[in-house]
């Protein structure tokens, strides 16, 4: 299973409907980590360093942190944007799907747009 470093942006109704699911989900939330007022490449470092695949509705900044990390040699461990006009019940199908059947090794320097299908 994955272990998920939550945005401070994301919709908690959706990681509710994920951890009913998925009871043994490994998640932190950037605000539990003070890290609600980091900048996008901090996070993703952060993340990178714990291993812990981001799961945000910023589809604004987040990618090109991504690609810009990616092209100065640097890695991310996976990020997953869910867009905000997605449904909840959609967005909850979609990452217990990722979460409950992938493994970390599958993210390393990608990042994914939901839905898959």
């Amino acid at each position: 299973m994955l272990r998920l470093l939550v945005d401070q942006n994301f919709d908690h109704d959706i990681l509710r409907g994920l951890e009913r699911r998925l009871p043994n989900l490994d998640y932190v939330t950037a605000a539990e980590m003070g890290l609600s007022e980091t900048p996008d490449p901090e996070l993703l470092e952060w993340a990178m360093k714990e291993r812990r695949v981001i799961v945000t509705h910023d589809q604004s900044t987040m990618p090109d942190h991504v690609a810009e990390r990616l092209s100065n040699g640097f890695g991310v461990f996976g990020v997953l944007i869910v867009p905000s006009r997605m449904t909840i019940g959609i967005a909850i199908d979609e990452l217990e799907l990722i979460v409950g059947c992938s493994n970390e090794d599958e993210f390393l320097d990608r990042y994914l747009y939901l839905p898959l299908f």
